[in-house]
C-alpha cells in the first residue's frame, strides 16, 4: 500500500487522496503507524477521524490520506447515504477484504464515493459460488501464494499435527452459518444466542471439561519440549472457553514446575543441567488472556464461574517501559510466551517469534488461512541457538479436514505441493536427510552406517577419531559434512517433542557428535557445550521422565560416554619443534594433528593481526600453504612440514617486539613508518618516532583523541596535524615529502579505522 500511494504521488502529482479501509481498530492504527514511519505522510496531511460525523467531513477535504474503519460508514436503516465528494482523483484501498466489505457498509461507502477508485489487498478472497471479491472489486491484479512465498524465503513452511480428543463427536457437515458467525470478533446479543440455541450440541462438546483438560494437559506437555522455543497462540471458541483454557494450563504450569524442580534434585550430570534449563525456562514464561472488551463483561464471566477482571487488568496495563500487552508479546526477548485469544490476533497481526498455533476452534476457507498464517512469518532471532525454520499448528478440533480445500483455493498454484504438511511428513524428511549424510560420507570412503544402528554407538570412541580424522583432511569434505549435520540437526529441532523417544535419536547424535570433534579441532572448541548437547539428545532416546513419552525399559541404564577432547593445549612461546615432528609421525591420526596445528595458527594469526595490522603478508602465507594442500599440491608429512616451519616464523614474530625494545603498539607505528633499507641510526630515529607519537597520542595536552572525534571533520583535522608534528620533528631527514606524507596518511587511516571499531588504543 505504501509503495502504491508513493508511486502515484510521485507519477501522478499530489491531488490524489487515498482512503485506507479497514475493519478492526488494531489495524487502523497499525497502518496508520507505518505510513507515518515511512513518511509517505506526514501527522498534518493525513487524517484520522474519530467517529462517523468526522470522517465524512474529512472526506469532504482534499487530507491526502484519510485512515478509517468501514464501520464509521453507518446510516440511518432504509435512508439513502449522503454523497461525501464527486471527485474521481479518491482511491480507496481496502486493507483485508473480508465479510465487512460487502453489502451494508460498504454500500454506503461507495453510494459517498461514487467516482472514487477502488482497489483490495487480502490473503484471503471470498471465493465460492458469488466470487464476491471479484464482483466488488474486480479481477486480480496480482497473485502471490503461500507456495511462492516459501519459496522465495518470505515465509517459513507450516507443518500440523492432529490432536483431536477422543471422546469428541464432532459434527463433520456444519453449516456455512455457524462458520460465519465465528468469523465476528465480537457476537452481539442476539447472534451469541442464535449461535448457542442452532449449535447447542456442537457447542457443548466443544466445552467439554474433561476434552478442556485433556488440551491443557497436551500444551503443557508440548509447549516447553519443542525445538523452537517461540512464542505460541491457543486459539478457543470464545471468550469463555479462552479464560477456561488460561485457568487450566496456568494451574498444570505450577504443578509441572514443582514436578520437575523435584526431578531436578534427584538428577545427575548433563541430565541434572538439562532439566534445570528446561525449568528456568519454565519459571521465565509468562501468560495471558487476550479478548476484546464488552459492556458488563464482569457481570457476563462471573456468571459462568469466571473472573475476567485480572486478565482485562492485564490486557490494560502500560509496563514500567511503556510497553502494552500487543508489543510485549512481539517483542523476542519479552517473557509473555503464550497468549488465549478466540477472535483478536488472528488477522493482520504479526509477531515473527510466533512458532506455534494450539487450534480448538472450528474455522475453515479464509478465516482458516488468515489464523495458520500467524506461525509462518520468518525471523532471524535465535532461541537457544536455534532457528525458527518452520510453524506449527496442533489441531484439536480437526480443522484440517478443511485444509485440503483451503490450501487449493488460497495457497497453491495447480500442480503445486500443499504448502501445510503433516507433521509426520518431518520424521520422513529427517529419515532422508540421515541417508544423504550417510551417503555423503561413504563417497569419501567413510562408513559411518554401522555407528547408527550400534546400541552402544558411543563405548568405541575411536570410530569417531577415525571418521573425524578422514573428513578433517579435505577442507570441501569438513564443509560438506557440516551442511548434512546442519540439516539434521534443524530438522530433528524441527520435530520434537513427538520424536523424542524415538531411536532416530541416536542418529542425529552421531552427526553432532562427529561435528563436535571436527569443530572443537578447527575451532578450538571446549568439547563440554557439546557434550551437554549429546547428553540431551541421549537423555531424549532412551531415558523421558513424564507420562507422555517413553521410559527407560526395565534394568536399562542411561548411556554413558567421555568427550574426545583435543589433545594438545598450545603456548606458542613454549613449543617444542622436534617433539612437535616426532609426535607427528607417531600419531595414528595424522589428519587431526595437522587440522589441531593449522587451528592453533590460524587462531593466533587473528589475534597477532589484531595486535598489529602490518602482518598481513603472513595470513597470506598461511593461506597459501592450505590452497596449496587442498588443491593436492602437497602430502600430509610436506603439508605438516610447511606448517611448522610457519610456526617457527610466527613465533619469531610475536617475540619480535621485545628484540626491537618495542611495545606491541609502539612496534605497529614503527612497522608503519619504517622504510626498506634504513641505516642503523634512521632505524633507531623511526622507533623513537614511534614511541614518541604513541606517547604524545595517549598521554599528550591538549588532549587530541576525544570521543568520537572521528565523526567530527575539525577534531580529525586536528588529529592529523598533530601526527604531521610529531613526525615532522622525529622522522630522518632522508625520508622526502613524498614518503613523509605516504606515512602519516598511513597512521591516520590507521587511527581512523580503530577508532570508528572502538578498537585499541585510539578508540
Amino acid at each position: 500500500m505504501i509503495f502504491y500511494a508513493r508511486k502515484i504521488f510521485r507519477k501522478a502529482g499530489i491531488n490524489y487522496t487515498f482512503v485506507i479501509i479497514t475493519d478492526r481498530d488494531d489495524l487502523d492504527r497499525q497502518i496508520y503507524k507505518n505510513f507515518l514511519d515511512t513518511g509517505t505522510v506526514s501527522k498534518a496531511e493525513a487524517a484520522q477521524p474519530k467517529d462517523s460525523d468526522e470522517m465524512r467531513k474529512m472526506l469532504g477535504q482534499n487530507k491526502r490520506l484519510v485512515f478509517t474503519l468501514i464501520h464509521k460508514f453507518r446510516w440511518d436503516k432504509g435512508a439513502k447515504y449522503p454523497a461525501l465528494s464527486d471527485r474521481d482523483d479518491i482511491i480507496v484501498i481496502v486493507d483485508e477484504a473480508h465479510r465487512t466489505q460487502y453489502k451494508g457498509l460498504a454500500e454506503n461507502m461507495r453510494e459517498g464515493l461514487k467516482n472514487a477508485n477502488y482497489l483490495a489487498f487480502t490473503g484471503t478472497p471470498l471465493l465460492g459460488r458469488d466470487k464476491k471479491t471479484e464482483q466488488w472489486f474486480g479481477s486480480y491484479v496480482s497473485e502471490y501464494n503461500f507456495v511462492q512465498s516459501v519459496d522465495d524465503g518470505a515465509t517459513v513452511p507450516l507443518f500440523y499435527d492432529k490432536r483431536v480428543p477422543e471422546m469428541v463427536n464432532q459434527n463433520q457437515e456444519l453449516g456455512d452459518d455457524f462458520y460465519e458467525l465465528l468469523d465476528e470478533a465480537n457476537l452481539d446479543d442476539l447472534q451469541q444466542a442464535k449461535l448457542e440455541k442452532q449449535f447447542a450440541t456442537e457447542l457443548e462438546v466443544i466445552r467439554r471439561p474433561d476434552r478442556l483438560d485433556r488440551i491443557a494437559e497436551h500444551i503443557v506437555y508440548h509447549f516447553p519440549r519443542r525445538g523452537y522455543l517461540g512464542k505460541a497462540v491457543v486459539i478457543s471458541l470464545d471468550k469463555f472457553t479462552a479464560v477456561r483454557m488460561f485457568d487450566r494450563v496456568e494451574r498444570l504450569w505450577k504443578d509441572a514446575i514443582k514436578e520437575l524442580t523435584g526431578q531436578v534434585s534427584k538428577a545427575e550430570g548433563d541430565h541434572k543441567v538439562n532439566l534445570k534449563k528446561r525449568l528456568e525456562w519454565m519459571k521465565r514464561v509468562e501468560m495471558a488472556v487476550v479478548v476484546s472488551d464488552e459492556s458488563e463483561e464482569e457481570k457476563k464471566f462471573t456468571g459462568a464461574g469466571l473472573d475476567i477482571a485480572r486478565h482485562r487488568q492485564r490486557m490494560n496495563k502500560i509496563d514500567a517501559n511503556g510497553h502494552d500487552v500487543e508489543f510485549n508479546f512481539k517483542a523476542p526477548e519479552h517473557p509473555l510466551q503464550l497468549v488465549f485469544v478466540c477472535a483478536m490476533w488472528l488477522t493482520g497481526f504479526d509477531a515473527p517469534t510466533v512458532s506455534t498455533l494450539y487450534l480448538d476452534k472450528p474455522q475453515k476457507d479464509h478465516t482458516l488461512m488468515q489464523t495458520i498464517a500467524r506461525a509462518n512469518r520468518v525471523t532471524s532471532w535465535k532461541i537457544d541457538g536455534v532457528e525458527k525454520k518452520n510453524g506449527e499448528i496442533i489441531d484439536y478440533y480437526g480443522v484440517f479436514r478443511n485444509m485440503k480445500k483451503a490450501l487449493k483455493d488460497y495457497a497453491q498454484g495447480p500442480g503445486e505441493e500443499p504448502p501445510v504438511q503433516e507433521k509426520t511428513a518431518l520424521l520422513k524428511l529427517l529419515d532422508d536427510a540421515i541417508m544423504a549424510g550417510v551417503e555423503f560420507c561413504a563417497t569419501m570412503g567413510i562408513l559411518i552406517g554401522g555407528l547408527l544402528e550400534s546400541q552402544d554407538v558411543f563405548k568405541n570412541l575411536s570410530d569417531f577419531q577415525r571418521h573425524a580424522d578422514a573428513l578433517i583432511s579435505r577442507d570441501e569434505w569438513r564443509k560438506g559434512f557440516a551442511i548434512h549435520e546442519n540439516t539434521i540437526t534443524s530438522l530433528y529441532e524441527a520435530c520434537k517433542p513427538e520424536v523424542l523417544g524415538n531411536p532416530v535419536v541416536r542418529k542425529v547424535a552421531v552427526f553432532q557428535y562427529l561435528r563436535g570433534i571436527i569443530d572443537a579441532i578447527i575451532e578450538q572448541q571446549d568439547l563440554d557445550a557439546v557434550s551437554r548437547k549429546i547428553g540431551e539428545l541421549l537423555d531424549a532416546s532412551v531415558v523421558v521422565d513424564e507420562s507422555h513419552a517413553p521410559t527407560v525399559a526395565e534394568g536399562e541404564t542411561k548411556p554413558a560416554f567421555a568427550i574426545i577432547q583435543r589433545g594438545k593445549t598450545w603456548d606458542l612461546s613454549r613449543i617444542d619443534f622436534e617433539k612437535l615432528k616426532s609426535e607427528f609421525k607417531q600419531a595414528p591420526y595424522r589428519n587431526i594433528e595437522i587440522a589441531d596445528l593449522r587451528a592453533f595458527l590460524e587462531k593466533k594469526m587473528a589475534e597477532m593481526l589484531k595486535v598489529n595490522s602490518t602482518r598481513k603478508d603472513f595470513a597470506q602465507r598461511i593461506q597459501e600453504i592450505i590452497n596449496r594442500y587442498n588443491a593436492g599440491g602437497a602430502s600430509n608429512e610436506s603439508y605438516f612440514d610447511e606448517l611448522v616451519k610457519f610456526t617457527k616464523d610466527l613465533k619469531a614474530e610475536d617475540e619480535r617486539h621485545v628484540r626491537e625494545g618495542l611495545t606491541e603498539d609502539e612496534l605497529e607505528l614503527f612497522d608503519l613508518l619504517k622504510k626498506e633499507k634504513m641505516t642503523e641510526a634512521e632505524e633507531q630515529a623511526v622507533k623513537l618516532a614511534a614511541k614518541n607519537l604513541l606517547a604524545r597520542l595517549k598521554q599528550g595536552t591538549p588532549r587530541i583523541l576525544v570521543q568520537e572525534w572521528f565523526k567530527d571533520s575539525q577534531s580529525k583535522e586536528q588529529v592529523r596535524s598533530t601526527v604531521k608534528e610529531v613526525l615532522d620533528q622525529q622522522l630522518p631527514d632522508t625520508y622526502d615529502r613524498a614518503l613523509f606524507t605516504d606515512k602519516c596518511n598511513r597512521v591516520f587511516d590507521l587511527m581512523i579505522d580503530y577508532a570508528s571499531h572502538g578498537l585499541k588504543w585510539v578508540a
